[in-house]
């Protein structure tokens, strides 16, 4: 049997260099850099899953809250969403009034199934279609991913990590369970043949993805996210002259409070590091461009990590295209993520897969 381990792998070499870096690299330096070799020859992981890494991630959270108490914090929720809208409905002429970001996955679940018999039934509607957009909006970047290598286990794989990260309510019902055996079907199928569309699985989700019968995912102005990270920055400076402090963006100053950017989206921090309409200083664009490096820097780490633990070389360029599929254009612009770093990414991918697949015909 030929070995498959770390000459085969086009990424191999930046793990140590990934490991020592002082600052973030470039994509491109990802790509292209020298480096010393990393050891990717870590066993290929089993294609038999019964439990994925998102539903024992679900389980090692804190104990879950009482779910009755889950549905009346829904209900104010929602009633303080009406007072703060100035309306008494969540549709009306047939547009929707309110916006349910501020509510996680378990509080819509509660909405959409009536729990209590607290909701109506436009209200379980709304709810149920906030549901569908979350979905539909976490597999955006497998989905492009998938377009773009004609890997179809990369976005089975991602719906499948999405259903196990459900509630144990939800998991109860049978609507999930069908949907979890239709998913982990069609992800077993890709695990035979990854570059062919699963096909007649009664009730696929993923399908129906790929088949452009859902809706767009919205995407908000950039503009007003820009106003909300200002009000947002403003807010802390606020709170740091109440305590008699200076709000400060360096931490290596001894003295002021610290700014928090941690709780900030991808999205928001671009929009401080492109600063288009000139709303933010030196400072804030400075400590936004770090954070965005960090996290970039956590990016590729991961994908690098994927790769290492599967012992399959393509998982590190699946990662980067997630990555870069996941990002709005602002982020891309903020990070230098262009589409010549996607192409790399892409021909890297392609390439390793003919090398594998010569491969195991001479094995």
């Amino acid at each position: 049997m030929t070995s498959i381990g770390t000459a085969l792998n086009p990424y191999a070499q930046y793990g140590s260099a990934y490991a020592r870096a002082a600052a973030t690299p470039s994509l491109a330096a990802t790509l292209s850099g020298d480096g010393s070799e990393g050891d990717l020859s870590t066993p290929n992981a089993a294609t038999t899953h019964t439990l994925s890494d998102a539903a024992r991630a679900q389980l090692a959270k804190a104990p879950l809250a009482d779910f009755t108490t889950v549905t009346n914090d829904a209900r104010t929720t929602l009633d303080r969403l009406y007072t703060a809208a100035g309306v008494k409905a969540p549709i009306v002429d047939g547009k929707t009034t309110i916006d349910l970001s501020s509510l996680d996955r378990r509080a819509l679940f509660a909405i959409s199934t009536n729990n209590g018999g607290k909701f109506t039934p436009d209200e379980q509607a709304v709810a149920a279609g906030e549901l569908k957009q979350r979905f539909n909006t976490a597999l955006a970047p497998s989905l492009a991913t998938t377009r773009l290598t004609g890997d179809y286990s990369v976005s089975y794989k991602a719906a499948l990590d999405y259903l196990d990260g459900a509630s144990p309510e939800e998991r109860a019902t049978a609507t999930w369970a069908a949907q979890r055996a239709a998913v982990l079907k069609g992800y077993q199928a890709t695990q035979q043949d990854p570059h062919t569309a699963p096909s007649a699985i009664s009730g696929d989700p993923v399908a129906a993805l790929f088949a452009g019968t859902t809706g767009p995912t919205k995407i908000r102005d950039f503009g007003s996210v820009a106003n909300d990270v200002r009000a947002f920055l403003d807010r802390q400076k606020s709170e740091a002259a109440r305590n008699g402090k200076e709000l400060v963006f360096d931490r290596g100053r001894k003295t002021g409070q610290l700014a928090d950017l941690s709780s900030l989206d991808n999205r928001s921090l671009s929009a401080i590091t492109l600063n288009q309409d000139k709303r933010f200083s030196v400072d804030e664009i400075h400590a936004a461009k770090q954070e965005l490096s960090a996290r970039t820097r956590a990016a590729v780490l991961d994908a690098l990590k994927q790769s290492q633990s599967a012992g399959d070389p393509r998982q590190f360029s699946l990662g980067i295209l997630k990555t870069y599929s996941a990002m709005s254009a602002e982020e891309r612009q903020a990070t230098n993520w262009t589409p010549e770093f996607q192409d790399t990414a892409i021909k890297s991918y392609k390439s390793t897969s003919r090398l594998l697949s010569i491969l195991r015909q001479h094995a």
